[in-house]
């Protein structure tokens, strides 16, 4: 199926001196740390730049001079624009400056993203017709390929899910939702705090287990007055990202199988 061509912006902003992990493997931003030898950020691009539907690709850094850096042979696959002082209001100041619509949103922490993921995201955001998609991975796909991961999950009716920082915004108005994700940054990987923000009555369906992933969904429809919806992905490390050394390791365990 063919679909739309797609702008693809890429979060890679430092998390400054904080960040543990860029802090422990020498380098002055996580996206930059080498996995399998190569910088998480740059299999990020190339997989970016090789994906059919992919028609050109942003990454929003605080410093640009780093990703040039890193990723010099590659400077005409890529723009650079400023971050600013959240992921969220790094991707609305860059969507406000190029209105390169429709959108994906991922982040450079994604090692194991591949152009069959990216081609099959798209192609079902862009079949579902929503303003704003969010790829997400269920547990029992994630686990029964990777047993040991440690990941953080949401948990519904019918369906134990993990984000896997991949967004499709159709048009301006999915902008929206990026300044409810601002609110929302902070307890990102607090389940009731996230549910808490939608509402009462999605709050105790929430907590009693009733409230299915397609509800939620439509919960945050209502709540951003636009459509939402959840695209499941077949494919287990769309839901990894290096966040710790368990996870670095177990990408590179993912990467030399692949060869």
């Amino acid at each position: 199926m063919s679909g739309p061509s797609w702008h693809a912006l890429i979060l890679a902003a430092g998390r400054g001196p904080s960040d543990s992990m860029a802090k422990a493997y020498g380098v002055s931003h996580k996206c930059l740390l080498p996995v399998g030898g190569v910088p998480m950020l740059r299999r990020v691009v190339e997989t970016l730049a090789q994906s059919r539907s992919i028609d050109g690709i942003e990454i929003s850094i605080e410093d640009g001079s780093i990703a040039q850096a890193a990723l010099r042979d590659l400077a005409a696959r890529f723009e650079i624009v400023p971050s600013r002082e959240s992921a969220a209001r790094s991707a609305i100041a860059a969507l406000e400056r190029n209105g390169s619509f429709p959108c994906l949103i991922t982040t450079g922490d994604h090692p194991l993203l591949t152009t069959e993921i990216v081609t099959h995201f798209l192609e079902e955001a862009a079949r579902s017709q929503a303003e704003l998609c969010a790829g997400l991975a269920s547990r029992r796909i994630i686990e029964a390929a990777f047993p040991d991961a440690s990941r953080t999950y949401i948990r519904f009716a019918d369906a134990e899910v993990s984000g896997c920082n991949l967004f499709a915004l159709a048009s301006a108005r999915a902008l929206a939702a990026l300044d409810f994700w601002h609110y929302l940054e902070p307890v990102r990987k607090k389940p009731w705090r996230l549910a808490r923000a939608f509402g009462l009555v999605p709050l105790i369906r929430f907590a009693t287990r009733t409230l299915t992933l397609e509800e939620a969904f439509a919960s945050a429809s209502r709540r951003l007055k636009l459509s939402v919806r959840p695209i499941l992905l077949p494919f287990p490390e769309a839901a990894i990202d290096v966040d710790k050394p368990a996870d670095k390791e177990l990408a590179e365990t993912v990467l030399a199988e692949r060869r």
